[in-house]
């Protein structure tokens, strides 16, 4: 598994969330909070390169297993149920990976956590 692959992974991840009606946003961690901050400057120095990316509310890892385990943090709206959103964007984002898997010839277990940071 290369970063390129990890990184399309997240990248699919967070399009599927992003989808899910009731979704506004998702919620970094710190650490990319951080890597973003970072990136600001890096920018600023290398005009034209970016280090944040849409997954940032995406946590992904390779289990010792062969399986995949992903985390997603999402805002919600507040006119949405929060278990409908959390229950779709679990199913998307498994959906979603799993196929992306399935077409590099990967495939693998997917698991996929939903955390809801907060409604706006």
């Amino acid at each position: 598994m290369n970063a390129s692959h990890r990184e399309n992974i997240h990248r699919a991840a967070a399009r599927a969330a992003l989808n899910v009606p009731g979704v506004v946003a998702l919620q970094p961690a710190l650490a990319d909070r951080l890597a973003l901050a970072a990136s600001r400057v890096y920018e600023a120095v290398a005009a034209g390169t970016t280090g944040h990316h849409e997954a940032a509310g995406v946590r992904c890892e390779l289990t010792p297993a062969g399986a995949w385990h992903l985390e997603v943090r999402c805002i919600l709206d507040a006119d949405h149920r929060v278990v409908d959103v959390a229950r779709r964007v679990r199913e998307d984002v498994r959906m979603t990976v799993t196929a992306y898997l399935a077409q590099q010839g990967m495939a693998a277990p997917v698991t996929v956590m939903v955390t809801i940071t907060r409604t706006v």
